[in-house]
């Protein structure tokens, strides 16, 4: 996935979600709404995480240095994951507080207009927001579905803002609907229902999306097509005599190290084995720029099946 079109999903929630939280803000301080205060306090929490998001991007582009030889790429899997603890932390937690205070203390609210048109103003700006980040993922999913794309992708700033979206719209569905059915039937308890509503939304949300943080910040193994593509190139070459299985890990959505085990042709000079190790990486990286580290260990068939690790793919 391209740097480019994360960013372009981030900056547009960035911008949405601050509008949103300012309107918010101001509605709920002039109607007294416990709903309309959740969804300012979820949009407020959206705006801070996307602001880490970028500053989680920014950190993994920074090149490698003496401690860091690798890369950073692991900062943006870093920050997601506490996106996901602000999400669950901030925006549910206060929201459900929020929201029980309002049932066991319900007040009417006042100028309730205000709060359909702060409202009406969020949906647009929320879904101006969700449009941008459904139109980039549907650019790079494929024929897999959504929940597939999600589990398979590396690039959490895209799917963070997009499930962080569709919280939002039915966040303002939900406090639309408390507003209006506290409203019409007379029962201001039915606010604070509402907001309830809406943070348990988020913890949903958070929860899910802290998984798939999680196993990207653990590790999670490169694509099954970019496994089998090394091991050809590296089966194709003369002096190897097979590819005996490869080990990758991600990280970061374009940072991929990789270790492959071949058999190489027994009667080849060490000078030989060099140039055919040196011929790989090069044609690998031509492949696959997203290949940080490839190490190409000479190992029998034998040997490897008594020591494999990781997903092995024969030769």
């Amino acid at each position: 996935m391209e740097r480019g079109s994360s960013k372009k999903v981030v900056y547009a929630a960035l911008v949405g979600n601050l509008l949103v939280a300012l309107t918010k803000f101001g509605a709920a301080g002039l109607t007294g709404s416990s709903a309309m205060l959740s969804e300012a306090i979820h949009s407020l929490v959206d705006t801070g995480n996307e602001v880490l998001l970028l500053y989680g991007m920014r950190r993994a582009a920074e090149p490698p240095d003496e401690l860091h030889p690798l890369g950073h790429g692991r900062e943006l899997y870093f920050w997601s994951f506490i996106v996901t603890l602000l999400i669950f932390g901030v925006g549910a937690g206060v929201s459900v507080y929020e929201g029980i205070s309002h049932v066991l203390a319900p007040a009417p609210m006042s100028n309730v207009v205000v709060n359909y048109v702060v409202l009406a103003l969020a949906i647009v700006f929320e879904g101006l927001s969700f449009s941008v980040a459904i139109k980039e993922f549907r650019a790079t999913k494929g024929k897999r579905g959504y929940f597939e794309a999600v589990r398979q992708s590396k690039d959490p700033a895209m799917f963070m803002v997009l499930f962080e979206d569709t919280a939002a719209v039915i966040g303002v569905l939900i406090a639309l609907a408390g507003i209006g059915a506290s409203e019409t039937l007379g029962l201001p308890v039915l606010d604070g229902v509402a907001s309830i509503g809406i943070g348990i939304v988020l913890a949903v949300v958070a929860m899910f999306l802290a998984r798939e943080a999680k196993g990207l910040l653990i590790g999670e193994p490169a694509a099954m097509e970019v496994v089998k593509s090394i091991c050809a190139i590296a089966r194709a070459h003369p002096g190897i005599e097979r590819s005996n299985g490869l080990f990758t890990v991600h990280l970061g959505p374009d940072q991929i190290v990789a270790a492959i085990s071949v058999d190489f042709v027994d009667t080849l000079s060490a000078a030989d084995v060099e140039k055919i190790v040196a011929a790989i990486e090069e044609r690998v990286r031509l492949a696959h720029p997203e290949i940080v580290l490839l190490l190409i260990k000479p190992q029998s068939a034998a040997a490897f099946e008594r020591t494999r690790v990781g997903t092995p793919v024969s030769g």
